[in-house]
């Protein structure tokens, strides 16, 4: 199962180096290539103490898509800062500021030729990489990760974590059963001459994983709408009577949802 890490604020369990299966035949190895890349960590129910207490303690939504994944941090403390036309990096221990087009980790292309067979030396993956569009850059974790057959990963923000105004991230998906290769993250540096921190010990993005199946219904699954109001059926207004009815003034239990959802699982 792992064993409990302290990253800055962030306590909970990591996930090995190694294959943890979970129910629906999922299974995830995550590849350290960067030495001092963190272990990715399960997501925790409180956004790593983040949450508010009431939300914590009676918002079972929000703990839940809190919990689901793993956070992924970046393998150095490093900078960004966008002007808008050019993006320039520095990073823990660096004298300067660089011009980004594409940077390697430090020191990491020798060690990755060193240890890698003849056929992939040269090809070590970059830290970063200045994309085409204005401000946008690709951020490498420093990992590499594998799922089992049919599962990818989504790569978001991690969810409900507090945000900086200063970049947004994208989300994407992977088919991490079939592409073996570096896993990172693009983001889009939105104010100009600010520079942006990256700190090992905070999340840079969560992977969650889902089946290929999920993004095939989209399309191809007839969606229904009901129209009005005049249309809804009486199952439908007994079941709004217990959701909300039964559920307010007087009859109002704090945190009934998030006790009846725990007690299903």
């Amino acid at each position: 199962m792992g064993h409990p890490i302290t990253l800055g604020h962030f306590t909970a369990i990591s996930v090995q180096p190694m294959a943890d299966s979970v129910p629906g035949n999922f299974s995830i190895k995550f590849y350290r290539m960067v030495p001092s890349a963190p272990t990715p960590v399960a997501g925790d129910h409180s956004a790593g103490g983040t949450m508010p207490m009431r939300a914590f303690r009676y918002c079972e939504p929000m703990r839940l898509a809190s919990s689901v994944g793993w956070y992924i941090f970046p393998p150095i403390d490093f900078s960004l800062v966008w002007d808008g036309a050019t993006t320039r990096w520095t990073f823990k221990g660096a004298d300067a500021w660089y011009n980004l087009d594409g940077a390697q980790f430090p020191n990491f292309r020798l060690l990755f030729d060193k240890l890698s067979p003849e056929r992939v030396r040269g090809y070590s993956p970059q830290f970063l990489g200045a994309v085409s569009h204005p401000g946008v850059v690709q951020i490498w974790s420093g990992l590499a990760a594998r799922t089992s057959e049919d599962w990818s990963l989504l790569v978001r923000p991690p969810a409900n974590l507090p945000r900086t105004q200063n970049f947004q991230g994208f989300e994407g998906i992977i088919e991490t059963d079939r592409w073996f290769g570096p896993l990172f993250t693009n983001i889009r540096l939105t104010k100009t001459d600010v520079p942006v921190d990256f700190k090992v010990d905070y999340p840079l993005f969560m992977v969650q994983p889902v089946h290929r199946s999920t993004a095939d219904l989209v399309g191809k699954t007839p969606v229904e709408v009901v129209g009005g109001l005049e249309q809804f059926l009486d199952s439908d207004w007994d079941d709004y009577h217990k959701t909300i009815v039964e559920r307010v003034g007087e009859k109002r239990v704090t945190g009934d949802y998030a006790k009846r959802s725990r007690k299903r699982k």
